[in-house]
């Protein structure tokens, strides 16, 4: 990014393909499944990085600093509408060695009490959880990222892994 802000255009497409796919995943994965409000939230983070570029400081990590903008986007858009507490309804399709009928219906029934036991966690809780295994993010940065403390961040993630074993178990 400092290098983007110095005027290599070339520097702002090595972010952005560094970044798409984890940050496209996050959207799809809060908005319920809505991808073209995903896409549209996506879009609206590099043009606030783009419009961001003069005024960047290197205070934090780039991939902490865009996690940011994407959390305030979604509070944003939370706040404008009524709650929602679900992910994306589409499953991935699961790739697998062995494709057997078996295995395939297995897979089918714990993503689906998986997607499930994600759709029932309360907000914070998916968020911390999303920003943990879809971003590799440490509980800093997590912290970070959704204004709260690294005890916070803790505190969610184990409240939400406790209750993901439990709708597994």
């Amino acid at each position: 990014m400092c290098d983007y802000k110095q005027g290599e255009a070339a520097a702002f497409d090595a972010l952005y393909q560094r970044h798409k796919g984890g940050l496209y995943r996050y959207f799809t994965r809060q908005l319920d499944g809505q991808t073209a409000l995903a896409h549209e939230m996506y879009q609206e983070v590099w043009m606030r990085v783009i419009q961001a570029r003069e005024r960047y400081e290197a205070t934090a990590l780039f991939t902490t600093w865009l996690y940011h903008i994407a959390h305030n986007i979604l509070i944003d858009h939370w706040r404008s509408q009524r709650p929602h507490d679900s992910i994306d309804e589409h499953e991935e399709t699961l790739q697998s060695n062995t494709h057997t009928p078996d295995i395939m219906i297995e897979h089918h029934m714990t993503a689906t009490r998986l997607k499930q036991a994600l759709v029932n966690l309360p907000r914070d809780q998916l968020n911390a959880f999303l920003l943990k295994e879809e971003g590799n993010f440490s509980l800093e940065d997590i912290a970070s990222i959704t204004g709260t403390t690294r005890e916070t961040v803790k505190s969610r993630l184990r409240y939400a892994m406790d209750k993901l074993r439990s709708a597994l178990s």
